[in-house]
């Protein structure tokens, strides 16, 4: 059974006009599902859908074969947690403070974590390589060592499935890769589910390359061009019908292991 299902889901700000239409397609368990698109079509706003902060115009979302709309707050908070884009340090926690929040949702009332709850959080920094980061304060971390923060907080809070809004989108070319490998860890060895929006086209190539079951879909103009793996969706003939570039695509042999990737060559508007 699909742990994540959109059927037929259209949803706008404005009601006359969508920014997305009729997006349709399944999560399945163990597999990260990257959605790929132009600057505009509606990645993002989809993503939010999924959160539950958009409200759909038609259409349903289902978790675990439960609607969405029927899930109350601790309920979503097991199935679905979440990394965003960007984040706003407003005030200094430390680092340990910020990951044991993925638990708020097992601490009743007014309650504070306890002992284990705070346990796990140290264990989710040590998976994600920041062991000793527990006492530091988060507001003077970089901009890598706080996105790994952010999937250590996700993954403290044990949810069946992963949503990452462009986890790489501020980070220099060693800490993408390193998302990347945490991303491939968390799938291979954990089981989870990532549900990803991305503009880093070869990250889908990364993870097919190392073997993750992965699928990518083309969004364009609100609508969904194409599902399947990264090498059936990530063409040149793709990429000119919708990006409007002229790409090529090449593999590398290093250390026994071949590895695809895309490069773009010029822009075609």
């Amino acid at each position: 059974m699909a742990l994540l299902r959109l059927n037929h889901l259209s949803f706008g700000y404005n009601p006359h006009r969508l920014i997305f239409e009729d997006i349709s397609f399944a999560v399945h368990p163990g597999e990260v599902f990257c959605i790929i698109g132009p600057n505009g079509c509606g990645k993002t706003t989809l993503i939010d859908s999924i959160l539950g902060i958009n409200q759909p115009q038609q259409g349903t979302i289902e978790v675990g074969g439960i609607r969405l709309a029927q899930l109350k707050p601790r309920e979503f908070a097991q199935h679905i947690a979440y990394v965003p884009q960007s984040h706003t340090k407003t005030f200094p926690y430390t680092v340990l403070d910020i990951v044991v929040m993925g638990r708020t949702y097992a601490t009743r009332g007014f309650g504070s974590p306890d002992s284990s709850q705070r346990q796990r959080a140290l264990e989710s920094l040590d998976q994600v390589g920041l062991t000793g980061f527990s006492e530091r304060l988060y507001t003077e971390l970089s901009g890598g060592e706080l996105q790994l923060v952010l999937i250590a907080r996700a993954l403290t809070q044990d949810a069946s499935i992963m949503v990452l809004d462009e986890p790489t989108a501020h980070l220099d070319f060693r800490h993408e890769l390193m998302v990347m490998e945490i991303i491939t860890w968390l799938v291979k060895e954990k089981g989870l589910t990532i549900v990803m929006a991305t503009h880093f086209l070869n990250q889908a190539f990364y993870l097919e390359n190392a073997e993750v079951p992965t699928r990518v879909a083309l969004m364009n103009q609100g609508k969904i061009e194409a599902i399947g793996t990264p090498s059936e969706v990530i063409t040149k003939n793709t990429l000119k019908d919708v990006f409007k570039i002229s790409s090529t695509t090449g593999t590398t042999d290093e250390e026994g292991i071949q590895r695809k990737f895309i490069v773009p060559l010029k822009n075609l508007r």
